[in-house]
């Protein structure tokens, strides 16, 4: 009978904390490393990372981050909507003119960290192909800690 005695940390090395990889995304950085850049256009979330190459196609944000823009900016200019009315006497083409253009401004503004949060969200969770991605990037680096080589990665064909 044999006794297996595990060390070191309690989390596995793929673990990824939740919080932390939804701020990475929120400021617009890698969820893995922290380092790279996650949108190569204002929306466009980029093919992979620049500094650890973990790769983003996975995502599927799709309709989560303009849901929860909605919702914080509707509860933010509501109430400040309500909060006008009830203590302050302002003309309407004041409410007119501020309303409506702090409300874009402020979706334009959030919309860009939202879908980062929930793109950081996802790859935290193992959403979508990330879990996936994550095993392979893992047993990659512990292969090539290893010593262990594909065939065909010196240049030479592979076997048929």
């Amino acid at each position: 009978m044999s006794l297996t005695i595990k060390t070191g940390s309690l989390e596995e090395p793929g673990d990824i904390k939740v919080i932390p990889a939804m701020r990475r995304g929120f400021l617009g950085h890698c969820p893995a490393c922290d380092k790279g850049r996650l949108f190569g256009r204002f929306l466009k979330v980029a093919e992979q990372c620049d500094a650890c190459g973990t790769e983003f196609h996975h995502h599927r944000a799709d309709d989560l981050p303009p849901y929860l823009v909605i919702f914080i900016v509707g509860h933010l200019i509501g109430y400040g909507i309500l909060m006008t009315e009830t203590r302050l006497e302002v003309p309407m083409w004041v409410h007119l003119a501020t309303w409506p253009a702090l409300t874009l401004i402020l979706c334009l503004a959030l919309l860009q960290p939202v879908k980062g949060a929930v793109v950081g969200l996802q790859y935290a969770l193992g959403m979508h192909g990330f879990g996936a991605a994550r095993a392979k990037k893992i047993a990659d680096e512990d292969n090539a800690r290893d010593g262990y080589r594909n065939p065909g990665e010196d240049g030479s064909p592979r076997f048929r």
